[in-house]
């Protein structure tokens, strides 16, 4: 999509837009409101300005709109996906065997029960080992530092949808 067709859009076309890149109706909202953008960069810009206004519950919204990492088939889909789009920005990442997977799985189960969300992480560019140490090291942060921990993430996550959504 150009700038000139998103400006261009409905409201509830903008709407359908900003939330295929974040879940958080409120963010969508005020993304919605903001238009029209000059540049990609502006979009990217506002986009964070406006995720910094955002609450706990805000951010569990964007949590909630993530697909937990479930069986081994659904986490090799997803990570088959990011290892495509990640494959010029790092070389050399080998796809994750059934025990790594297993465990991305377990560790995922334990944290979701812990902080009641699931594990967020900007995967793109990482290998599962990567994921997993980041999900073994954040597994013990108590659940508000793991709030402002995966906000963190979503929001590049988010980002990184609106770059790849946006054509110059």
């Amino acid at each position: 999509m150009t700038l000139e067709e998103l400006n261009g859009l409905s409201e509830e076309a903008c709407r359908a837009f900003f939330t295929q890149t974040c879940a958080t109706q409120s963010w969508v909202a005020l993304m919605s409101q903001s238009r029209p953008f000059v540049t990609k960069e502006a979009v990217l810009k506002t986009a964070r300005s406006y995720w910094q206004e955002m609450n706990n519950d805000d951010f569990l919204e964007a949590f909630a709109a993530h697909p937990m990492i479930g069986d081994i088939n659904t986490l090799r889909s997803k990570y088959a996906n990011t290892k495509a789009v990640a494959a010029g920005e790092q070389s050399g990442t080998a796809v994750a065997d059934d025990n790594t997977l297993l465990a991305l799985k377990k560790g995922n189960d334990a944290y979701l029960k812990k902080h009641g969300f699931i594990f967020i992480i900007c995967a793109t560019g990482l290998s599962a080992n990567t994921m997993l140490d980041a999900l073994n090291k954040r597994l013990n942060n108590s659940t508000e530092e793991e709030i402002q921990n995966a906000a963190a993430e979503q929001i590049k996550i988010t980002c990184l949808r609106l770059d790849k959504a946006l054509a110059i």
